[in-house]
């Protein structure tokens, strides 16, 4: 049976065994080795494969644990763990988490207001984000829903170039609803030439 103290370390004991054997951790005595250039050198002895690596002042990584013998390569694990994680935060940031973004107007939107509402919109659409055009009607204006379903696709026809229509104008009580995905996101070409510099640099 567990103790409450036992389950608490569970997590930690998982995640130590998780990282890479390195060094005088490796357990095998033989094993199948890479070089820090890529070459393959073969089995040899774990003896012989940290006199290598100590000789090139780099680490002895086991890099496929449950390979017969386990592959280990000779690297520098400080600059291999710091590049891993940068990857992966790199992985992360491009990652694209889609946001229902909502953008009001009325029917009597003026011409240069309602441009500023679609550039909103296409940014937000380039960011790869869902928009949600509502339209609001107060009391007696709802005798002007026709003149809100004009503008309501006017503002689809400026944005068909970068989004999909999810659903035409549909009224809800007194609020004009309509809906749009976005075709794509729209990269950052200056970001991703500097992103590929500092690969180039590595």
């Amino acid at each position: 049976m567990i103790q409450q103290g036992q389950q608490n370390q569970l997590p930690q004991q998982q995640s130590s065994e998780k990282e890479a054997r390195i060094n005088r951790r490796i357990r095998a005595r033989e094993v199948r080795l890479i070089g820090a250039d890529g070459s393959q050198l073969g089995i040899v002895t774990l003896t012989q494969a940290l006199e290598i690596a100590e000789e090139e002042g780099l680490d002895l990584v086991e890099v496929a644990p449950d390979s017969k013998p386990p592959v280990c390569r000779v690297m520098d694990y400080g600059k291999f763990k710091y590049q891993k994680k940068k990857r992966q935060a790199e992985a992360k940031k491009r990652q694209v988490q889609v946001v229902l973004k909502e953008v009001k107007i009325r029917y009597k939107t003026d011409e240069h207001d309602l441009q500023t509402k679609v550039t909103q919109a296409r940014r937000f659409l380039g960011e790869g984000n869902k928009v949600k055009f509502v339209m609001f009607f107060k009391g007696r204006e709802v005798q002007f829903a026709e003149l809100g379903y004009h503008v309501m696709e006017k503002v689809a026809a400026e944005l068909m170039d970068v989004a999909v229509l999810e659903r035409s104008p549909r009224m809800e009580h007194r609020i004009l609803a309509m809906y749009f995905a976005s075709k794509g996101v729209v990269k950052d070409t200056n970001k991703d030439r500097e992103s590929e510099n500092e690969d180039a640099k590595d």
